[in-house]
């Protein structure tokens, strides 16, 4: 590693699947800047979130526990620490522009400036009772709101899109009709390359977090994106009757919900057809491909202004997206779609380029991984553990396990609370205080199909993995109890 602290980049995507980087064998993308990254940096393939939604994932990531920890189960949550101010308070100059999912929005935590830009489709309007919120959350204008409402603009949202006499059947895939420069994507990368251009570079080490509010719904990329990705063949989810019956009636009970809800402008079909799911696969993979030509700038605006050879760049997403795979959309699972996420850290004067380490790991690991990159001691409590041995060529061997959980809430109504523990060749969903649950032999059934929960041949594995899950969570209470207590 290199004797100086280095300048850290961290690029967050808002549910981006696997399948969307070229270099990683997805050849109906065009992700050149993201290949780059592949290409000259280390990508962890088996990167699993703590939590299949936005502000519980990221509050583990920016805090090293998992959510039963932090108290975070569930967007809207409040959270307002973060490892960030360690690396303010040991020097680092701090910055965020885009999305955080904080609540309230605009907390510190840690920045010395903040460029708040949330999620594409806020809704302004009260929150239900079960999902109590502060009201500078319902109705906050952040950067990119003041920005369309200076040149007189509204952006396209629920409201708008209602109106339209195909809302129903596109499931959350409309184009991008206001000027490119106002997409939200484009408007976040172009704050970010702004700041990198005109900021003189400081003496202080830098930490900037970029997020970027896509490829979250709605799925609206500029036309000629959407056109291309329309010509294309691509991977089209089959979806089984057989599979969808297996599932737990929590599960089953959020397909509907979705049927019936129309979060994020998708307003979901349970049986739709061939062109629809094209539709909704080529606007996803467009956002990802604009999103791709942003991360090209801001790597280019890194190396035109002296922070190209001593900066890290960690290139990840929140969580995925199920975009019809298993009958579902958006997130709230544990299937593979939602939880395992494009890791990927660059840093070609220092580490080798080139690799893709399969092992286990999650999402969070790199909160300890940036700490020690800065030179700052990892808390023992922390419950996320370093890359960075693996990155430096070490021996590492990754987890045994890897954890996520979710409580339920106003969207996934019929759950009180879903864990998920994960091994190289097993996976276990529980549902608490239910009968019924998930397991799958991902040796033989990598797709998820074949739910074993029932199944006399799997139940050893099953009581093996369930006894986990109670060592688990006893381990981590002991671990962190002087954490909870000064933070709660």
């Amino acid at each position: 590693m290199s004797p100086s602290r280095p300048n850290v980049l961290l690029i967050n995507t808002d549910q981006q699947r696997m399948d969307t980087i070229a270099a990683l064998g997805h050849s109906h993308m065009d992700t050149p800047n993201m290949d780059r990254l592949v290409e000259e940096g280390t990508t962890f393939t088996n990167c699993h979130v703590t939590a299949p939604s936005c502000a519980p994932s990221r509050a583990s990531l920016f805090t090293g526990y998992y959510p039963h920890t932090t108290g975070i189960y569930k967007n809207g949550d409040p959270w307002r620490h973060s490892w960030i101010e360690d690396l303010s308070d040991s020097g680092y100059y701090t910055v965020n522009v885009g999305k955080m999912h904080t609540s309230p929005y605009e907390t510190p935590m840690g920045f010395d400036e903040r460029y708040v830009v949330e999620n594409k489709d806020r809704y302004l309007a009260a929150m239900p009772d079960d999902e109590p919120t502060l009201p500078s959350d319902r109705y906050y204008l952040d950067e990119w709101d003041k920005a369309l409402r200076a040149r007189g603009l509204l952006k396209q949202q629920r409201e708008f899109y209602r109106q339209r006499d195909d809302y129903e059947e596109r499931m959350g895939a409309f184009e991008w009709e206001l000027p490119a420069d106002t997409h939200p994507d484009v408007f976040v990368g172009d704050l970010a390359v702004d700041w990198l251009e005109r900021m003189p570079k400081l003496e202080a080490p830098l930490f900037m977090e970029i997020g970027f509010p896509g490829p979250h719904p709605p799925f609206d990329p500029l036309p000629e994106y959407a056109e291309e990705y329309l010509d294309r063949e691509l991977p089209i989810p089959d979806i089984s009757e057989a599979d969808i019956d297996s599932q737990p009636p929590g599960l089953q009970a959020l397909r509907r919900h979705h049927a019936a809800v129309d979060h994020d402008s998708v307003s979901y079909t349970l049986d739709p057809t061939e062109e629809q799911l094209h539709r909704l696969r080529a606007y996803y993979y467009a956002n990802v491909a604009m999103i791709d030509e942003q991360v090209g700038e801001i790597i280019d605006a890194l190396e035109a202004n002296g922070y190209g050879d001593d900066t890290v760049v960690i290139f990840t997403s929140d969580h995925g997206e199920m975009l019809g795979d298993h009958g579902h959309i958006q997130k709230w699972t544990m299937y593979e779609e939602a939880t395992r996420v494009p890791t990927i850290v660059w840093w070609p004067d220092q580490f080798e380029g080139g690799r893709q380490i399969d092992d286990l790991c999650q999402l969070f690991d790199l909160g300890p991984t940036i700490l020690e990159l800065a030179d700052i001691d990892v808390p023992s409590s922390m419950e996320a553990e370093s890359l960075l041995p693996a990155l430096e060529g070490g021996d590492w061997s990754g987890r045994e396990y890897a954890y996520a959980e979710h409580a339920g809430t106003s969207i996934l109504t019929d759950v009180e609370f879903m864990t998920m523990v994960r091994t190289e060749d097993w996976k276990l969903v529980h549902f608490l205080d239910e009968p019924h649950g998930q397991l799958f032999d991902l040796s033989t059934d990598p797709n998820e199909r074949e739910n074993l929960w029932d199944d006399p041949d799997a139940a050893e594995v099953k009581r093996e993995l369930l006894a986990e899950l109670r060592e688990w969570r006893i381990r981590s209470g002991h671990q962190t109890a002087d954490w909870s207590a000064e933070f709660r």
